[in-house]
C-alpha cells in the first residue's frame, strides 16, 4: 500500500522505473524475437536429423529384413531340388538358422498329405528358448510343431499359400507363439505346375530387431518404432509392448488420446509430425510408411508398416529450454542491477533538488533568509538553483522591505490607537459632563415650570406676595440656568482651544 505514495512521491524512483521499464520491453522484444526464430530453427534442425535418424532407421531394418530374405532364398532351389527327403529339410531348416544370426527359428511346412504317409509335416528347428541373441553357436532345438494349434490354422502358412507371394507377417503374439513376438519371412513352395504347396517360413524376433535398431539411438531419450498393418509393434524399446500391446491399446495402459491418433495416422500409411502426450510429457514423432528397397528377386509387394522417429520435447528443446530461462534470470537479475545503478545515479543527480526542496519548505516556514548554496552546474538543475537563489534573495529583500513597512505601521497604529483612546476618554468624558449638566438643569427647569404653571392656572386667585414670590423663584432658577449654561460654554472653549 505504501509502495504507490512513495513512487509517486518520489522522481529518481519515477525516472529509474521509466527507465527500467522501457530497457526491459526492448529486452524482451528482442529475446522474444531471438528465441522465436531460434526455436524454429533449432525445430527445423530437430526435423532434419530426424528425417537422418527415419532413413538411417528405415535401411538399418531394411538391410536385417534383406539378409533374412536373401538367406531363405539362397537355400530355396536347393531345397526344391530335394523336395521328396521330408529328413533333409530339418537339415535346411537347420542351416538357415545356423547361418544367420537374425533368424531364431526355420520351419519347412507343406500342404496336407503332401508327403502321403503324413497329414501334416513340418521341419521346424529353432534356438532354445527362442532367446534374443545374435550369437549363431547358441543351442538348437528341433521341433515337428509350433504352438498347440495346427499350423494350417496359422497366418503365416495359410497368407502366403492363399496369394502364393512372398511377404512378412504382423508380429506374431499370444498363442501364436510360444515364447516371445516373432515376425515372419514366409515364402511360398511351388510345384512345377507354380502352385503353392508348402511354405518356408523363417522367423525374427521382434525383440532382437528392436534391441538391434534402438542400439543406434536418435536421442538421448529418443527411439524408433515399427508399426504393423494392425497396428502391433514391431520396433519398441519396451519388451511389453512387443509382446501383449498394439497403438490402439495405449490409451488403456493411461496414454493421452493423442497417442492413438499418432498410431491411426501410422496405420493409414501416412507421412507427417506430430505431438502427443505421454505421461504427461510432450514428445514428437516424425512418421512414414515403411518401404523396403527395390532389389532383383524381392517382392515388390507392400508390407503395409509403418516406421517413426519419436523424441521427447527435451531431447529437441531441453537446452534450449535451460538457456531461456537462464537468459530470463540474468535479464532479470541485469535490470534488478540496472535499476538499483539507476537509482543510485537519479538520487545522486537529483540530490540539489531535494535540497532545494528543504529550503523551499523552511522558507515556506517563514525562514526568508535562508541561504541557498552556489552551484558550479551548467545543467537545468544548476540553472534553477541559480534562479531558485535569486528569487529567494528577492524574496528576502521583499520581505525586509514588508517588515520595515509594517513596523513603520506598527508605530503609526500605536499613536492612533493612543489618540483613539484620548479621543474615546474625551468624548467619554464630554459625555458625563453633558449628563452632569443636564442633570444640574432638570431640577431649575421642573421649579420654573411649576411656577409658571402655577401663574398661569392661579392667576386670579394669587395674591400679590405670592405672584412675586413664584417670579422670584422663576428669576433665581432661571440664573441658575443660566450659571449652569455659561459654565458649559466656558468648558467648551477651553476644551477647544486645547484641542
Amino acid at each position: 500500500m505504501k509502495l504507490p505514495k512513495i513512487i509517486a512521491r518520489t522522481l529518481s524512483v519515477r525516472l529509474s522505473l521509466m527507465v527500467v521499464c522501457e530497457i526491459a520491453l526492448l529486452l524482451m522484444g528482442s529475446l522474444a524475437v531471438m528465441f522465436y526464430f531460434s526455436r524454429q530453427a533449432l525445430k527445423e534442425e530437430a526435423m532434419h536429423n530426424a528425417e537422418q535418424t527415419l532413413e538411417g532407421t528405415v535401411q538399418h531394418i531394411d538391410n536385417i529384413l534383406l539378409s533374412v530374405e536373401q538367406s531363405a532364398g539362397n537355400i530355396y532351389w536347393d531345397l526344391m531340388a530335394h523336395i521328396d527327403q521330408p529328413e533333409r529339410m530339418f537339415t535346411y531348416s537347420r542351416q538357415l538358422v545356423e547361418c544367420n544370426p537374425y533368424i531364431i527359428g526355420c520351419a519347412i511346412v507343406f500342404k496336407p498329405y503332401f508327403y502321403t504317409d503324413r497329414e501334416l509335416f513340418m521341419a521346424y528347428v529353432h534356438r532354445k528358448g527362442q532367446s534374443v541373441t545374435t550369437d549363431a553357436q547358441s543351442e538348437l532345438v528341433t521341433s515337428e510343431t509350433f504352438t498347440s494349434r495346427p499350423y494350417t490354422e496359422q497366418i503365416w502358412y495359410i497368407a502366403p499359400m492363399e496369394t502364393g507371394l512372398a511377404s512378412w507377417t504382423d508380429p506374431l503374439k499370444g498363442e501364436d507363439t510360444e515364447d516371445e513376438a516373432l515376425c515372419t519371412f514366409c515364402l511360398p513352395l511351388y510345384d512345377r505346375s507354380q502352385k503353392p504347396i508348402g511354405v518356408l517360413a523363417v522367423d525374427l524376433s521382434i525383440g532382437l530387431l528392436s534391441q538391434i535398431v534402438n542400439a543406434a539411438k536418435p536421442s538421448a531419450n529418443g527411439y524408433s518404432t515399427l508399426l504393423g498393418r494392425s497396428g502391433s509393434f514391431i520396433i519398441h524399446p519396451d519388451p511389453e509392448k512387443l509382446s501383449y500391446q498394439t497403438v490402439f491399446t495405449q490409451t488403456e495402459h493411461g496414454a493421452a488420446p493423442s497417442v492413438k491418433e499418432a498410431g491411426e495416422a501410422m496405420v493409414r500409411g501416412e507421412t507427417g509430425f506430430r505431438s502427443f502426450l505421454m505421461h504427461g510429457e510432450k514428445w514428437y514423432v516424425l512418421y512414414k510408411p515403411f518401404q523396403p528397397a527395390l532389389v532383383p528377386g524381392r517382392s515388390k509387394e507392400p508390407l503395409g508398416w509403418s516406421i517413426g522417429v519419436v523424441y521427447p520435447e527435451d531431447d529437441i528443446f531441453g537446452d534450449y529450454n535451460k538457456l531461456l530461462y537462464l537468459v530470463l534470470a540474468i535479464a532479470i537479475v541485469g535490470l534488478l542491477l540496472f535499476y538499483v545503478l539507476c537509482r543510485l545515479i537519479a538520487h545522486r543527480q537529483l540530490m540539489p533538488l531535494r535540497q532545494l526542496t528543504q529550503s523551499a519548505q523552511r522558507i515556506a516556514g517563514g525562514h526568508y533568509d535562508e541561504i541557498i548554496p552556489e552551484t558550479q552546474r551548467a545543467d537545468e538543475i544548476g540553472q534553477l538553483q541559480d534562479h531558485f537563489q535569486q528569487m529567494q534573495q528577492s524574496l528576502a529583500a521583499h520581505v525586509s522591505e514588508l517588515e520595515q513597512l509594517t513596523n513603520t505601521l506598527h508605530e503609526r497604529s500605536e499613536v492612533l490607537q493612543k489618540a483613539y483612546r484620548q479621543a474615546k476618554e474625551a468624548d467619554r468624558m464630554k459625555t458625563a459632563f453633558l449628563h452632569n449638566m443636564t442633570n444640574q438643569m432638570t431640577g431649575p427647569s421642573d421649579v420654573i415650570n411649576k411656577s409658571v404653571e402655577a401663574l398661569c392656572n392661579d392667576f386670579g386667585s394669587l395674591s400679590e406676595a405670592a405672584a412675586d414670590r413664584e417670579v422670584g423663584i422663576i428669576q433665581q432658577q432661571s440664573k441658575t440656568i443660566l450659571d449652569l449654561l455659561d459654565g458649559l460654554i466656558h468648558t467648551a472653549e477651553k476644551e477647544g482651544g486645547c484641542l
